[in-house]
């Protein structure tokens, strides 16, 4: 269905590990902390909601980004995406990592889940990081309501790690000597399946 003179272009990587190394790891339990890795914007998800955004608010791609004077558009809704092997793997390798959840499509109402055991769940806290301006732009721009906003976006944590609540300090220190020195505590797994997201009304404010 796609128009003459359109294009679609995809590409992928392949990885290796050992199964001893493999993740979602078996010994995730209540109580386990949720870290967040910040992202670097809208990360190539939630697009139909953003053109429709920017068709409702009649401004230009080319035109002088809201939130920054300094680039345009377009070219900050098309920020790359963050890439995490770098910062993440050397805490993965030290066995810091029991889980990871890349936070594409779903937001993290559908992918925290794929992260955790059917029988677990997790509540994830907003007021621990701050949301990002494109996001904050696009929701008020596009008269978007929060619970559709952690659905469909990142809202600016890319990448969430389970770790053990006594391995935390040492997998901070981990990322942070690889690189990540931004790292944000969001929440924790509970006995019960799903994520409750908390706070999302101080987005309104």
């Amino acid at each position: 269905m796609a128009r003459a003179g359109d294009y679609d272009l995809a590409g992928f990587a392949v990885g290796a590990v050992e199964r001893a190394r493999l993740l979602p790891r078996n010994d995730i339990v209540q109580g386990d902390v949720l870290l967040g890795i910040p992202s670097t914007g809208l990360h190539s998800n939630g697009f139909s909601l953003v053109r429709a955004t920017v068709a409702r608010t009649g401004a230009s791609y080319a035109a002088p980004c809201p939130w920054d004077p300094h680039t345009t558009l377009g070219r900050a809704l098309l920020t790359p995406t963050a890439l995490y092997a770098r910062t993440v793997l050397p805490a993965a390798r030290a066995g810091l990592v029991k889980a990871m959840a890349h936070i594409t499509g779903g937001g993290f109402v559908d992918n925290v889940p794929r992260a955790l055991p059917a029988t677990l769940g997790a509540w994830i806290d907003v007021a621990n990081w701050a949301l990002p301006p494109v996001f904050r732009w696009v929701m008020r721009a596009g008269a978007i309501e929060p619970g559709e906003m952690v659905r469909t976006f990142n809202c600016g944590v890319g990448m969430v790690l389970v770790v053990a609540e006594d391995k935390v300090g040492e997998a901070l220190r981990a990322l942070g000597q690889a690189g990540q020195t931004e790292v944000y505590t969001i929440g924790e797994v509970v006995a019960s399946p799903g994520v409750e997201i908390l706070n999302t009304d101080q987005w309104k404010e």
